[in-house]
């Protein structure tokens, strides 16, 4: 099982990213073990995590997740269930 999250880190910035183990990688990021990101800006605390059958799937939808405004990531983490913020489906576009 994979799982996309959200951090909340102490400068009130939010970051995203996948794992397969939500407790090691958060200690990791308070450790400073995390990224980059997360180390620059100090500790950091859950806001949301959405798990997913593969880790596609996870890397798909953190990308979704990423392209959203940072008050979008908010109301996603406050929503508690991840499709209630999710973009309206619309016809695929290759890029």
């Amino acid at each position: 099982m994979w799982y996309v999250y959200l951090l909340e880190c102490s400068d009130g910035s939010v970051y995203t990213g996948i794992t397969t183990d939500l407790q090691r990688r958060l200690k990791q990021h308070q450790a400073g073990q995390g990224s980059a990101y997360t180390r620059a800006k100090g500790p950091v605390r859950f806001l949301f995590r959405e798990r997913h059958p593969t880790r596609s799937s996870a890397l798909r939808r953190e990308a979704q997740i990423k392209k959203l405004t940072p008050q979008n990531k908010r109301k996603l983490s406050r929503a508690g269930i991840a499709r209630a913020v999710r973009p309206p489906a619309g016809p695929a576009r290759l890029r």
